[in-house]
């Protein structure tokens, strides 16, 4: 069984070991690969990321759920990466689970049921993110 999962994971946190753990029991002793977005891709949609991509796939490959890390070199088109790992299963934040998380990854329904991977949604961890600890960092600051 091969898991796939992927994100930013800028500022590692309790949030993202918890998704690579739900990976890995859902792996079921197989492997979880997780891919990193690129700097670039994610400075598109949202704020540069604190970590630089190496930074950021050096803390995600130290977790000892995680058997690999690869760059979605694709951006917004996810299909080469999880086309390169081939997974049985996409894992995603049920933070996702209301959005159109299909077009956000580049893939439709019907090409995920032709490649037979089934996409799982796992309890998405409140209160924690990179977003909250910049904000954090940053109230500390003026304080």
């Amino acid at each position: 069984m091969i898991v796939y999962t992927g994100g930013t994971f800028d500022l590692f946190h309790a949030g993202h070991a918890r998704l690579l753990k739900r990976c890995h029991d859902l792996a079921e002793g197989g492997m979880v690969v997780v891919a990193v977005n690129t700097d670039d891709f994610v400075a598109s949609y949202k704020e540069r990321p604190i970590c630089s991509l190496v930074e950021r796939m050096e803390a995600v490959a130290s977790c000892k759920w995680v058997d690999a890390v690869i760059v979605n070199e694709g951006g917004a088109d996810s299909k080469p990466a999880i086309l390169s790992v081939r997974p049985d299963i996409i894992v995603v934040g049920s933070d996702w689970q209301d959005k159109d998380y299909h077009a956000q990854m580049g893939f439709t329904p019907e090409w995920l049921e032709r490649q037979r991977i089934t996409v799982k949604f796992v309890p998405y961890t409140e209160q924690i993110s990179s977003s909250i600890i910049k904000a954090r960092i940053l109230d500390r600051m003026w304080q």
